[in-house]
């Protein structure tokens, strides 16, 4: 069986990622500005990601989706950090998820 993976560099982890929406609001994680970080140094992938309230219930299903997805695109081992500091602030997403918001 032969893997058609995606090549592995951070530019492409995010751009996989930007298919990942928060169903709350139907903005993907990337331009909410929830990603802190990519790695991928070694061949795996480690991503630092936050969530707009610690309360938030969708943490561990986002968490899940990203690991799914990544995992599947480019065949390569995930860890997903949830992580509180710095708190997300709106100020943290694109100017594209702005405007979606009327902000």
């Amino acid at each position: 069986m032969v893997t058609t993976a995606t090549p592995l560099d951070a530019d492409a982890v995010r751009a996989a990622l930007r298919e990942i929406d928060d169903p709350e609001v139907g903005i993907n994680i990337v331009d909410l500005g929830l990603v802190y970080g990519v790695d991928t140094a070694g061949g795996g992938i480690a991503i630092r990601l936050t969530m707009t309230t610690p309360s938030c219930p969708l943490g561990s299903f986002i968490a899940d989706e990203v690991r799914r997805l990544l995992q599947q695109r480019f065949a390569a081992a995930v860890a997903v950090e949830l992580v509180w500091d710095p708190p997300w602030r709106a100020e943290m997403m694109s100017d594209a998820a702005r405007r979606q918001l009327g902000r």
